[in-house]
């Protein structure tokens, strides 16, 4: 059994899940918190103190667990790098926790965010410790797609499940970060009362913007691709209150119909598949459901007015919320009339 243990990532909520999986009932737990430790004073400190607690057996207790976290000056960890003797020191520190067996009854954790696995403090763990490294995805979108994944099982533990393309959504508002995610997933089960299944609607009603998250542009882009006029108001009535609103959606529309003009031709010519290679599996399906909403006549009309109506707002000195509004409920009519 290996009672070394190196538990790297960024979103903390998956970094303590693994160590609490580690810690059990608590029992013989002692933890040292490096989360404020900003200079290499404090540094030295943190891990003379644990140095000093994984030098320390059990005795008469029936095991010792040593919980050292948010260490986030490992190598690597970030672009200033740690002062040379809390690098030295980590190093030293390495070679005493791999150079004997670790009694039966005694854990040490090393959690952070980051480290440099090709540094020498790294190499000298991999000789003997169990090493978790929760990647972080680079690609945003591929960074959403692991989230939804993910916030799936975080549903399953609470009781909870997703109607189809809500787990989408849910994370669109949230974010990715898995803390926010079980947050808002606790809320969002004790907005049900007993029902389990998470609609749309029910994230619209109760689910809180995440910290850092863009204001939820695609519920107009949603809207829209349903032709649904009542949705449409609904959402640009949620947006409107966001400075540069006018300029940015009319941004974000025109290049949402300039996508359904290129699918919608790709779809003509028996391309689709092609055309769509590389997207998420939700939002094909999704993409396939607006285009039968629209001619492809009617989307390049769309377009080509959301275009001209993105030069006007940039152009104009006053507020042009209207005039978007105005354009939308226009374009939504359209396929009423016809």
């Amino acid at each position: 059994m290996n009672n070394l243990h190196v538990i790297i990532g960024e979103d903390d909520y998956l970094v303590d899940e693994a160590a609490k999986k580690i810690i059990g009932d608590g029992v013989g737990l002692e933890v040292i918190d490096s989360a404020n430790s900003t200079n290499a004073e404090l540094q030295l400190a943190d891990l003379k103190e644990a140095d000093a607690s994984f030098s320390t057996p059990p005795f008469l207790d029936p095991q010792k667990i040593t919980w050292w976290k948010n260490v986030n000056f490992l190598p690597g960890s970030s672009k200033r790098q740690a002062a040379e003797e809390v690098k030295l020191a980590l190093e030293k520190f390495a070679e005493k926790l791999v150079s004997e067996p670790i009694p039966s009854n005694q854990h040490f954790i090393l959690s952070g965010p980051k480290m440099l696995k090709t540094s020498i403090f790294a190499k000298k763990l991999a000789a003997a410790a169990e090493i978790i490294s929760f990647e972080k995805e680079k690609s945003s979108w591929k960074a959403a797609q692991a989230a939804t994944v993910r916030v799936v099982d975080l549903a399953n533990e609470v009781g909870l499940k997703f109607a189809p393309g809500a787990a989408e959504a849910f994370v669109s508002r949230v974010g990715t970060d898995s803390r926010s995610l079980m947050s808002e997933l606790a809320k969002m089960r004790d907005f049900l009362c007993g029902k389990d299944m998470v609609t749309t609607a029910d994230i619209q009603e109760v689910t809180s913007q995440g910290v850092g998250v863009e204001p939820e542009v695609w519920s107009i882009t949603d809207a829209l691709g349903e032709r649904n006029l009542e949705k449409v108001v609904a959402a640009v009535k949620r947006f409107e209150a966001e400075n540069g609103f006018a300029v940015l959606v009319t941004t974000v529309v025109e290049k949402f119909f300039r996508q359904l003009v290129d699918l919608a031709t790709a779809a003509a010519k028996g391309d689709f598949d092609a055309a769509t290679a590389g997207m998420a599996p939700f939002a094909v399906r999704k993409m396939k459901g607006f285009l039968s909403n629209w001619t492809l006549s009617e989307l390049r009309i769309a377009r080509w007015r959301f275009l001209t109506l993105r030069e006007k707002v940039v152009s104009s000195s006053g507020s042009s919320d209207v005039l978007v509004l105005t354009e939308m409920v226009r374009v939504c009519r359209r396929a009423r009339a016809r």
